[in-house]
């Protein structure tokens, strides 16, 4: 199958590609560097676009049955002042439009979009259990995310087949946010932030990206998916889980007010409760290999 990836140099991005070249695929991706187009040495293609002018190389995308969007500036790289605010909204929705709309203009277009969403999409829900019925928040991330997926409607109309995953914090240690725990876990830095009681919906990089090819190949699926493991785990939990496995304590616990002085906004964010289950993607049949939170963070390892 020729698919294409953007973000493919991201954390999910990079880890979707080498798997679906391992398994014979041909991968095109999009780069917003002229210079870096072409052909790479693991075998894919590189061609460009420019998301915010509106702008892909189509001819790249003659032939591709399956499109994976994944890029957009990343949530917890900054503090959110309002411009890097902007610069989220922005990525996603502008980004998201221009595929979408290059997408349909295709005489061939893919069978299918995967676009990018993120558990944000509910906003903050204490310890409520939340699943793709649920509605949306009314928060900063929650509407990025509304407009995020709105983005994609242009494909829709086309007939292409759309989903939306709504991605949760992936674990692994070489990257992403959860990634930034594990270096102060090994120092023995680690601990539990504001009471440690507010849920983390998490998924390890193998089950994100298994996921992320289960709804390519399956025809039927359409949509919104949570791509979460099914038991959420508490931070408090987490932290026991990276302090066991990495055989470290854990005995510095951060106070809220400390999160809110050094993250700004952003803290809402972290000590915020997130209770997602993948009920659509169970129903659908997958499985996950790391369904709990200690086998996820030795994956991540």
């Amino acid at each position: 199958m020729r698919i294409a990836v953007t973000g493919s140099t991201g954390l999910i991005g990079s880890a979707l590609v080498r798997s679906l070249l391992a398994d014979g695929h041909e991968v095109v991706r999009l780069v917003r560097h002229r210079s870096k187009t072409g052909p790479r040495p693991d075998g894919s293609t590189a061609i460009g676009w420019n998301p915010l002018l509106g702008e892909v190389e189509r001819d790249g995308l003659t032939g591709v049955q399956a499109v994976v969007h994944l890029a957009g500036a990343g949530v917890g790289d900054r503090r959110w002042t309002d411009s890097y605010k902007r610069e989220i909204r922005e990525s996603r929705a502008y980004g998201t439009e221009t595929l979408a709309v290059a997408l349909a203009a295709l005489k061939e277009p893919p069978q299918v979009l995967v676009s990018a969403s993120a558990v944000g999409w509910y906003g903050q829900t204490g310890d409520r259990v939340i699943d793709e019925d649920s509605p949306a928040g009314d928060d900063f991330l929650a509407e990025v995310c509304r407009e995020w997926e709105d983005a994609a409607r242009p494909a829709e109309r086309a007939g292409i087949r759309v989903v939306h995953p709504r991605t949760g914090m992936v674990l692994s240690a070489a990257g992403g946010a959860g990634g930034r725990l594990f270096p102060l876990f090994k120092l023995g830095l680690g601990g539990r932030l504001g009471n440690g009681r507010q849920y983390w919906s998490f998924i390890s990089l193998h089950d994100e990206v298994a996921a992320l090819r289960f709804l390519i190949d399956h025809d039927g699926l359409s949509g919104a998916f949570n791509l979460t493991a099914p038991n959420p785990a508490t931070n408090a939990e987490l932290t026991t889980a990276l302090g066991r496995a990495l055989r470290r304590p854990t005995p510095f616990p951060v106070p809220e007010a400390v999160l809110k002085a050094v993250l700004g906004e952003l803290a809402v964010e972290v000590v915020g409760s997130h209770r997602v289950v993948p009920r659509r993607l169970l129903d659908a049949g997958f499985r996950f290999t790391h369904p709990d939170v200690y086998s996820a963070v030795l994956a991540a390892m």
